[in-house]
């Protein structure tokens, strides 16, 4: 597998100990992309600590974590998912989300984002994955797209409580009549 250009940095595959590392890096990258406020970030970390915990321990979820020493400087890591036949390929399988691909603002431009993908993509591909996603920030477009990744036209719909499908809600307003 590809190392970055500056051979200072390792990988290492993700353990459940390092739920916590993960998390934080989580938090960390949306908080970095304006989606979330600093008491956001911290609900999030004490929510993705034992989401990631059991992912990782039912083998959900695999990651690995960038080294500058001892130091983690970085990760990402793929969810595992069973999916359903599609029109594309009638077949089901297991596909996976990519996810929480973050390094450190001190260790960014240095290859390390792009040999975790590397990482990942060559392990998804020894695995058969059938299919492969992620959610991309405006900053980590090129790097996808320079590794194949297409736009898709995924839609999302934030599910509030007390949420009915057709009903207007808190989450979503009717559009204006005119």
């Amino acid at each position: 597998m590809a190392e970055p250009a500056n051979s200072i940095y390792s990988f290492r595959c993700a353990e459940e100990l390092d739920a916590e590392t993960i998390a934080r890096h989580r938090a960390c990258m949306f908080r970095e992309m304006g989606s979330i406020s600093d008491a956001e970030a911290n609900l999030l970390f004490l929510a993705s600590v034992p989401w990631l915990k059991g992912l990782l321990a039912a083998g959900r979820y695999k990651g690995w974590l960038a080294m500058f020493g001892q130091d983690v400087v970085g990760g990402g890591g793929i969810h595992l998912l069973d999916l359903p036949p599609m029109p594309d390929c009638c077949q089901g399988g297991r596909g996976g989300h990519i996810v929480n691909i973050y390094t450190l603002p001190a260790h960014r431009r240095r290859g390390i984002a792009r040999s975790m993908m590397n990482h990942i993509l060559a392990w998804a591909d020894a695995q058969h994955l059938n299919r492969l996603t992620l959610t991309a920030s405006m900053e980590g477009r090129p790097l996808y797209k320079s590794l194949g990744f297409i736009p898709t036209a995924e839609m999302q719909l934030p599910m509030a409580p007390g949420f009915q499908a057709g009903i207007s809600s808190p989450v979503l307003k009717p559009s204006p009549q005119t």
